[in-house]
């Protein structure tokens, strides 16, 4: 068979037709996930003028037929000519790939979208897409069909105020379903709400008679998180610990509270972006809260009798976080920006979590009333009780994913028997807690006897845990 493979076969494909030719390379996937990124893209730009100090007022909007506006009173994409291509930088922004402003850090020291692909994709990728920006007492307009502008940007009134108003619907010919659920845009705005302190977002759905909103500001920040996430759990402590600094020109903002179950819910930001698969930040709190924790523990002489320190998942057990930095120059991986890659942070977020925590406990003494019962002084003290088994008598048994916990009737507290799976090998971890009774340190030994006889029980019969 003649090889007919030739120079002719070679496509070039430009600015926007490689977008909408490869979507998932800049959005990650065209399902549900991707089409809200859409949106969000647009109101991180308005969060970056946010960042920047100019933004006050965000509002997103979901029109009928699924169009989303997205609308910010900060100072309005700049609309003249770019002294290279020659058009308006209105237009290059939306249709030209790694175009914007944030490459220059006289405009944004600090912003989520350093790409500056964010809303030209967008453009791309929707059916049609409008801009109106307020800018020098006058409105401009511009509109685009699949990224292709349709006419130039044109001077459409006057105007006393400042922002950008962005309007687009989805392509149908690219994502699977352009349907936008409300509850999933809110969640995220109401995110922003707390990682911006100060800013208001609003969020309308107008598809329906009864039309749906909420109205996001948030004073407190990564506090107000905190609170909003342990709304539904009994606190160990009343108020979440708070607390900010800047170091090497990078922002850290933490807020972390712990609560009576037995799972970590951690959330990590780095501009302002969810990075739900963590990095260098993560990796740096999470070191440094066992590390801190366990010599503090030392200092206080609660660990005298413990055979070992207190391991990463005993001291993040119950444990609600909120982990927000803020940097000039973030390096995510990808451009959906799942993950933190900037080392330095890592050593950043470490020294600050270490000094914040110690002056946490310097300004909160150990007194003998939170000895007597560790659980009020804000950290739960595991590990430290003896328990013995009565098989004879029964008790209430609650099964979770990956987890068994033991109601404890006689004394009002809990057991569980937590296990995962890490490379193919099962990893058990025990907690107990009690609420009237304490047993002494020197009694741990023998809790892990206790524990072997749960891990080799195979019957599910309850049974009873009680004091000797």
């Amino acid at each position: 068979m003649k090889d007919s493979y030739s120079a002719q076969h070679i496509q070039v494909l430009k600015g926007m037709e490689h977008v909408r030719k490869r979507p998932s390379m800049y959005i990650g996937t065209t399902g549900p996930d991707g089409l809200h990124h859409l949106a969000y893209e647009v109101v991180d730009n308005s969060i970056d003028e946010t960042l920047a100090g100019y933004c006050s007022t965000i509002s997103v909007v979901i029109e009928k037929g699924n169009v989303i506006r997205v609308e910010d009173n900060g100072r309005g994409i700049p609309v003249d000519n770019h002294p290279v291509e020659k058009v308006s930088a209105l237009e290059v922004v939306m249709t030209k790939l790694h175009a914007g402003g944030k490459f220059d850090k006289s405009n944004y020291k600090v912003s989520g979208g350093l790409h500056g692909i964010g809303v030209s994709v967008v453009n791309a990728l929707s059916e049609w897409c409008e801009v109106e920006v307020c800018r020098n007492n006058k409105t401009y307009y511009q509109r685009y069909q699949r990224g292709v502008p349709k006419k130039k940007v044109a001077v459409t009134g006057k105007s006393e105020s400042s922002g950008t108003k962005t309007r687009f619907k989805a392509d149908g010919d690219i994502f699977e379903n352009i349907n936008y659920s409300f509850e999933t845009l809110s969640n995220r705005l109401r995110e922003l709400a707390f990682l911006n302190k100060g800013v208001e977002i609003s969020i309308y759905d107008e598809r329906t008679e009864k039309k749906k909103a909420h109205k996001f500001k948030f004073d407190g920040g990564v506090r107000s998180f905190i609170e909003y996430i342990n709304k539904n759990k009994k606190t160990i402590h009343k108020d979440p610990i708070y607390f900010e600094a800047v170091k090497d020109d990078v922002w850290v903002e933490i807020a972390l509270q712990y609560n009576e179950g037995y799972n970590e819910t951690l959330f990590s930001f780095a501009n302002n972006i969810n990075t739900r698969e963590g990095g260098t930040h993560l990796i740096g709190f999470k070191s440094a809260l066992t590390r801190t924790l366990n010599d503090a523990a030392k200092r206080l002489n609660l660990t005298k009798k413990l055979e070992e320190n207190l391991s990463g998942d005993d001291v993040r057990e119950g444990l609600s976080a909120v982990i927000s930095v803020k940097i000039p120059e973030p390096q995510f991986e990808g451009q959906t920006k799942a993950k933190l890659g900037n080392s330095e942070v890592k050593g950043i977020v470490e020294s600050t979590v270490n000094e914040k925590i110690t002056a946490y406990f310097e300004e909160n003494p150990f007194t003998e009333e939170t000895r007597k019962n560790p659980l009020d002084f804000g950290f739960p003290i595991t590990n430290t009780y003896m328990i013995s088994v009565d098989l004879k008598n029964l008790y209430e048994v609650i099964d979770l994913p990956k987890s068994r916990i033991y109601k404890l009737p006689e004394n009002g507290g809990e057991c569980a028997v937590i296990y995962s799976e890490t490379n193919g090998k099962i990893n058990w971890r025990f907690t107990v807690k009690l609420k009237e009774y304490r047993f002494q340190p020197e009694e741990y030994n023998y809790l892990k006897e206790f524990f072997l006889n749960i891990i080799t029980m195979q019957s599910k019969e309850p049974i009873v845990l009680k004091k000797l």
